[in-house]
C-alpha cells in the first residue's frame, strides 16, 4: 500500500451524494471493479491548437492530424503511463488496458485497494432512480502525479446521464386518440432542403449509447419500409457495455434505435457505429475516447444523445469530457450532442435555468428542437419545441456556469447565466424534435414516434456526413464556422416559442440557436461557394434500391 503521506487534493474531484440517496453503508471490500485515469497531454498546453486555429477556415484550408500523428504529439507520455504502472504496482491493483492516445489506462482491483490508493471512503446508496457505490469529497493522490493525472473515474459508478428522447403519448383507454403528426427522417431531410446526390459514402458515424441495444430485425424492417439500403451497423463494447436490448420501447431501446433509424436513413451508405456502455461517468467518457481514437473505423462524426444538468456532474468529468471533444476538433471529428428535453431547467431538481452536459462544451456542436409543420414537401411553419403544459418536453438551452463564452459566440448575444457568469450559450442549431410532430420509427418490434433533442442529434450526424462526402473532407470543428456571417446565413432563424426562461427571437438565441438547416446552401457555404436562397428545394432523398 503506498504511504497515506505526500498526498494532494486531485483538483475538481469533489463529489457529493445524489440528492435523495440514502447511505446503506460500506461498500464490499473485497468487490472487484476497475477504475480510468486520465493523464494530461504529452505536448505543452501552448503547443495544443486554439479554438480559431482549428475551426475559423473552411473545411479544404483547414489541416487535421491524423490519429496516429496526434497519438505521437499530443497523447499521454510514455513516462506518465510508466508512472501510474508503479503506482499500481505499489497499491495491489492491475493494468486492465492502456492508450497513449485516449491519455488513459485503467486500473483493476477491490474495493479496499482503490480505497488505499486514492484515500477514498466507498459507500453503498440506495436512490430511486438506483443503487450505487459512491463517495464523498476529494480524491487525494501522491504529490508526485500532481499535474500528471487530470481525472480518475470509476470509484463512483451511479447512473451519470438521462437519454433525451420522448415518445408521443398515446391515449389512454376511453380517451380520444393523441393528436400530432409525424415524419419519416427522409421527409425531414427534404423539408431542411439535405443536398441531393448524397447518401454519406465514404463516412463513418459514431454513436454513444449508455444502455440499451437494437435489434437486427427491427432495422431490416425500418429500413425495407423506407425503400433504402441498410446501412452498415457495428455494435462495439467498452468497459463491458454491448447490445443488449431491454425489450421496453420505453427504455434505453428507445434512445439506441432512434439514433440508428434517423442517421441511418439520412446517410444509408454510411458506416454507423454504436460504442455500448455502461451509465456511469467513466463508461461515458471511454466511449467518447474509443470513438475520437477508433483508428480502425475511423469516425468523422460522433452523435450523443445523452446528458445531464452541468450540477450533475464533477468538474473533473466535464474538464476530461470538453478535453477529449477539444482532441478529436484536431483530427476533424464533429461532435455532436443534444441539448435536452426539459427546457430551460434541463430537469434540475432546483427548477432553476441550467444546460445540459457535454451539449455545454465550446468543442461541441449542441443541437436543440423546434415543432416543425411540413406541408407539400416544404416549412410551413417553425417554433422552439415546447410541450412543458402536456408534459412532453421543451427544447434545452441555457447559458453555462462552467465554460466561459467562447470566442466564436462574442457577437451572438449571449444573455449572462443566471449567476451572472459569461459563459457559454446553448445549443448552437436546432431540428425538429417536438413528439407531436416527431420521426416514424421501430423499436422493439413496435412502430412508435419518437421526438426529442435525441432526434436532432443523429439528423445533423447524417447532414454533416451527406457534406462531408460531398466536400471529401471532413467539416470537423464547425462551431465557429457556423457564426462566421457567410455560413450562419444559412439556418432558417426561429423566432418564435420558449423553452421557460427563454424566448426565440432574431439571430441567435437559447432556444433554437442559430436555427435549423438548408442544407444544400450549409453546403455551399462551407464549400466556398455562395450562399443559395432559402426557398424549398427539390427532394433529396440519400439513394433509392
Amino acid at each position: 500500500m503506498a504511504s497515506q503521506q505526500n498526498r494532494v487534493e486531485l483538483k475538481a474531484s469533489v463529489r457529493a451524494p445524489l440528492r435523495g440517496a440514502r447511505l446503506v453503508g460500506p461498500a464490499d471490500p473485497n468487490e472487484k471493479m476497475e477504475v480510468t485515469i486520465t493523464l494530461r497531454r504529452g505536448s505543452q498546453p501552448a503547443a495544443f491548437p486554439s479554438i480559431e486555429q482549428m475551426g475559423s477556415r473552411l473545411p479544404q484550408l483547414r489541416s487535421h492530424l491524423s490519429r496516429e500523428s496526434f497519438a505521437a504529439t499530443h497523447g499521454a507520455r510514455g513516462e506518465d503511463l510508466a508512472k501510474i504502472r508503479a503506482f499500481a504496482s505499489q497499491n495491489r491493483l492491475e493494468i486492465v488496458e492502456e492508450s497513449a492516445a485516449r491519455r488513459s489506462i485503467v486500473l483493476g482491483g477491490t474495493v479496499e485497494a482503490f480505497s488505499d490508493a486514492f484515500a477514498v471512503q466507498l459507500n453503498r446508496y440506495e436512490h430511486p432512480t438506483g443503487n450505487y457505490r459512491g463517495r464523498t469529497g476529494t480524491i487525494q493522490i501522491p504529490a508526485e502525479l500532481d499535474g500528471v493525472i487530470e481525472g480518475v473515474f470509476g470509484l463512483d459508478n451511479r447512473a451519470q446521464a438521462m437519454p433525451h428522447f420522448r415518445r408521443r403519448k398515446e391515449a389512454g383507454p376511453g380517451k380520444p386518440r393523441a393528436t400530432g403528426t409525424s415524419y419519416t427522417p427522409l421527409e425531414v431531410a427534404r423539408a431542411y432542403n439535405f443536398p441531393a446526390g448524397t447518401d454519406g459514402t465514404g463516412q463513418c458515424i459514431a454513436i454513444v449509447e449508455l444502455g440499451g441495444g437494437y435489434h437486427t430485425q427491427d432495422l431490416q424492417n425500418y429500413f425495407k419500409g423506407l425503400g433504402i439500403t441498410m446501412p452498415k451497423v457495428t455494435a462495439i463494447k467498452v468497459d463491458h457495455g454491448s447490445n443488449k436490448p431491454t425489450n421496453d420501447p420505453n427504455g434505453p431501446d428507445g434512445e439506441v434505435e432512434l439514433d440508428i433509424e434517423v442517421a441511418g436513413a439520412i446517410a444509408p451508405a454510411a458506416h454507423i457505429c454504436v460504442y455500448f456502455t455502461p451509465n456511469t461517468d467513466q463508461g461515458f467518457l471511454d466511449a467518447l475516447t474509443t470513438a475520437i481514437h477508433d483508428t480502425t473505423n475511423k469516425p468523422s462524426i460522433v452523435s450523443i444523445s445523452w446528458g445531464g444538468p452541468e450540477t450533475s456532474w464533477t468538474q473533473q468529468a466535464m474538464n476530461a469530457f470538453s478535453s477529449a471533444c477539444q482532441d478529436g476538433a484536431t483530427m476533424g471529428v464533429t461532435v455532436l450532442a443534444a441539448s435536452g428535453d426539459n427546457g430551460s431547467s434541463d430537469g434540475d431538481q432546483s427548477g432553476q435555468p441550467t444546460v445540459d452536459f457535454p451539449a455545454a462544451s465550446p468543442y461541441v456542436l449542441g443541437c436543440g428542437g423546434t415543432k416543425l409543420i411540413i406541408a407539400n414537401n416544404t416549412i410551413s411553419s417553425e417554433v422552439a419545441w415546447n410541450e412543458l403544459a402536456n408534459n412532453e418536453g421543451a427544447t434545452g438551452g441555457g447559458v453555462s456556469e462552467v465554460f466561459p463564452r467562447p470566442t466564436f459566440q462574442q457577437s451572438a448575444d449571449v444573455p449572462k447565466a443566471p449567476n451572472g457568469f459569461v459563459g457559454r450559450g446553448v445549443p448552437d442549431v436546432a431540428g425538429d424534435a417536438d413528439p407531436t410532430t416527431g420521426y416514424n420509427v421501430i423499436v422493439d418490434g413496435q412502430s412508435t414516434v419518437i421526438g426529442g433533442t435525441s432526434a436532432v442529434a443523429p439528423l445533423w450526424s447524417g447532414l454533416l456526413a451527406r457534406i462531408n462526402q460531398s466536400l471529401k473532407t471532413s467539416v470537423g470543428y464547425l462551431n465557429p464556422l457556423l457564426y462566421s456571417t457567410g455560413v450562419e446565413s444559412t439556418l432558417h432563424d426561429i423566432t418564435s416559442g420558449t423553452n421557460g426562461a427563454y424566448s426565440s427571437g432574431p439571430g441567435w438565441d437559447p432556444c433554437t440557436g442559430l436555427g435549423t438547416p438548408d442544407g444544400t446552401a450549409l453546403l455551399g457555404a462551407l464549400g466556398g461557394q455562395p450562399v443559395a436562397s432559402k426557398a424549398q428545394a427539390s427532394p433529396a432523398d440519400p439513394q433509392r434500391r
